[in-house]
C-alpha cells in the first residue's frame, strides 16, 4: 500500500460536481492506498460534519490537510469570482506548505479543478507526479450562441483566447507536461492541446456517480424528458426546449397529454429560456425548477424517460447519474458528452446548423417515443454502461492502475 499526496483544491462530499469529484476521488484512492488529501480551509466543516454522520473504514487510510493563502491573496475572491486566479496562486504555494508539514509519501497527485492550460507545481516535490483527470473545453460553436446576449460570444472568445496563452507560451505548463509521470486527460480533446505522443497517459471520463439503484420497469402511460444543469448558454437549454418543442407540436392532441419536459437547475439566462417556451407554445408542457436537494434530482431520474444534454461541455456529471437509473441519452457528438456514450445507450447528434440540431435531436426524441422496445432496450444498455465505466469504483480501480505502474 502505497501513500498518496493528493491536492484536491474542492471537496465538499455534500456537492455534486467539482466538489463530489474531489470526494469521491479521495475515497477510492482510499480504496487500495492510504491518501493525504490537502484542501482549502473553507471545505474542512463540510468534510468533518459528513465523516461524523456518514461512517466509513475508509477514513482510516485518509488524513486531510487544510491550506489558504494569507489573507491578501484572497479577501478579493467572492464565491466563483476570482476561483481560477485564486487557484493559480493556491496551487504554486501549497507546494511550500507540503514541504514544511515533513509529511512522507510515495506520489503526488495533482487531482481535481485544473484542466489543460493550468499549470501545476507538484514535480517540485520530487516525487512521482500524476496529473489529472484534466479536461478541456473547446469553443462553443458560434451558431449555438446566437440565441443569447453577445456579452457570451465575448466571454468564450476572450476566454478561449486566454487558453491560447497560456498553451503557447506558459512556461510553467510546458514544465508540468513534461514532468509529469502520468497524465489522465478526460477526453480526447486534450491531445489536440498539449502533446501527449510521447507521455505515459490515458483517455478516460473522469466522471462518475454511486449507484442509487433503477427501475428496469418505465410508466407506460407518460413520456418523461429531463434536462439539468446551469441554465447558461454552454448546456444548451435552447436547444433541449426547441427540440421538445418540435416532436411536441408533431404529435396528436391525445399524445400530447402524456408527455412533459422538466428543465432543473438556475442561472441567468432562466427569464430567456422560460419565454422561449412561451414562444414555443408549450409553457404548460415544461416544468422549470430553479433549485431541489440532490436526492430530489435523484427521484426526478428515476421516473424519466430521455433525458436530453446537449451540452457544449468538455464533461457533465449528470450523464452518468442518467445512465445509472438506465436512462437514455440524447446529447451532441462533441468531444464531451457525447464521448460518453454508445448507440446501445444513448443517441449523438452531429453539430450542424442551429437548425439542422433542433431537427435532428427532435428526431432522435420521437425515434424513442414510438418504438418503445427500442427505448427499454437502451434504458438497460444505459445501466450496463453505468455500471461497467461510469460506477465510481471503474474511476478507483483506474486510479490504483496509474499507481501501481509509476
Amino acid at each position: 500500500m502505497k501513500t498518496i499526496l493528493a491536492t484536491a483544491y474542492a471537496i465538499n462530499p455534500y456537492k455534486g460536481s467539482e466538489d463530489g469529484m474531489g470526494w469521491n476521488f479521495t475515497m477510492q484512492i482510499a480504496r487500495f492506498n492510504n491518501v493525504i488529501a490537502v484542501t482549502r480551509e473553507n471545505n474542512r466543516p463540510h468534510i468533518e460534519k459528513y465523516i461524523k454522520e456518514n461512517p466509513s473504514e475508509l477514513y482510516e487510510n485518509i488524513t486531510f490537510l487544510y491550506f489558504d493563502t494569507p489573507y491578501w491573496m484572497r479577501f478579493w475572491k467572492k464565491g466563483g469570482r476570482g476561483a481560477m486566479l485564486y487557484y493559480l496562486f493556491w496551487q504554486r504555494m501549497v507546494v511550500s506548505f507540503i514541504r514544511n508539514s515533513g509529511i512522507e509519501f510515495d506520489v503526488v497527485h495533482n487531482l481535481n479543478f485544473h484542466n489543460d492550460w493550468t499549470p501545476s507545481y507538484l514535480w517540485k516535490l520530487k516525487k512521482p507526479f500524476v496529473w489529472g483527470p484534466v479536461g478541456h473545453h473547446p469553443k462553443i460553436p458560434a451558431q449555438y450562441l446566437k440565441p443569447y446576449s453577445d456579452k457570451y460570444t465575448v466571454l468564450d472568445r476572450l476566454t478561449w483566447l486566454l487558453k491560447k496563452v497560456f498553451w503557447n507560451f506558459s512556461g510553467s505548463l510546458k514544465i508540468t507536461v513534461h514532468k509529469a509521470d502520468f497524465i489522465w486527460a478526460m477526453n480526447s480533446s486534450v491531445k489536440k492541446v498539449i502533446s501527449l505522443q510521447d507521455k505515459n497517459h490515458f483517455i478516460s471520463p473522469s466522471v462518475a456517480t454511486q449507484d442509487f439503484g433503477w427501475n428496469e420497469n418505465i410508466p407506460s402511460d407518460s413520456f418523461s424528458l429531463i434536462s439539468v444543469g446551469r441554465l447558461v448558454p454552454l448546456k444548451g437549454f435552447d436547444l433541449t426546449i426547441r427540440s421538445f418543442a418540435s416532436f411536441f407540436h408533431s404529435l396528436s392532441d391525445n399524445q400530447k397529454k402524456k408527455v412533459t419536459l422538466t428543465i432543473v437547475g438556475s442561472g441567468p439566462e432562466e427569464s430567456l429560456l422560460k419565454k422561449m417556451a412561451a414562444d414555443e407554445n408549450i409553457s404548460d408542457q415544461v416544468t422549470f425548477i430553479s433549485w431541489i436537494d440532490r436526492s430530489d434530482v435523484m427521484k426526478l431520474f428515476r421516473k424519466a424517460s430521455l433525458f436530453i444534454f446537449p451540452s457544449h461541455e468538455g464533461a457533465g456529471m449528470v450523464v452518468p447519474e442518467a445512465l445509472s437509473f438506465g436512462v437514455p441519452v440524447v446529447a451532441l457528438d462533441n468531444e464531451g458528452p457525447g464521448e460518453f456514450l454508445n448507440p446501445k445507450c444513448g443517441i449523438t447528434v452531429p453539430v450542424e446548423s442551429y437548425e439542422a440540431t433542433v431537427s435532428n435531436i427532435s428526431r432522435a426524441i420521437s425515434s424513442l417515443y414510438h418504438d418503445k422496445e427500442k427505448l427499454i432496450s437502451m434504458r438497460k444498455s444505459a445501466r450496463e454502461h453505468f455500471l461497467n465505466k461510469f460506477h465510481w469504483d471503474r474511476r478507483g480501480e483506474q486510479l490504483n492502475n496509474i499507481y501501481k505502474g509509476l
